[in-house]
């Protein structure tokens, strides 16, 4: 799949890891969205997504900007990023 990298999504907020599909050719914002729906739909619930939710680097803490693609971060198969 050229167009979406698989990755270890962590949700400290209720201590869960999930491998999940994102897609490249969208904006981190957009893609923060989705991911919002999918743990939401994932924990039954237990995920309750607000306003301030961004998406982090787990090993070096950096926040991803809301209006960069994907493609342009250094997000990559295998990357370990945080939802928070």
């Amino acid at each position: 799949m050229k167009n979406k990298v698989l990755v270890e999504l962590v949700v400290p907020e209720i201590e869960e890891k999930y491998d999940i599909y994102i897609p490249v050719s969208k904006k981190v914002g957009s893609v923060i969205s989705i991911l919002q729906k999918s743990v939401f739909e994932l924990s039954d619930g237990d995920f309750i997504a607000t306003q301030k939710n961004l998406l982090y680097n787990a090993v070096t803490g950096e926040k991803y900007d809301i209006n960069v693609l994907v493609k342009d971060t250094n997000i990559r198969n295998g990357s370990r990023i945080v939802l928070m």
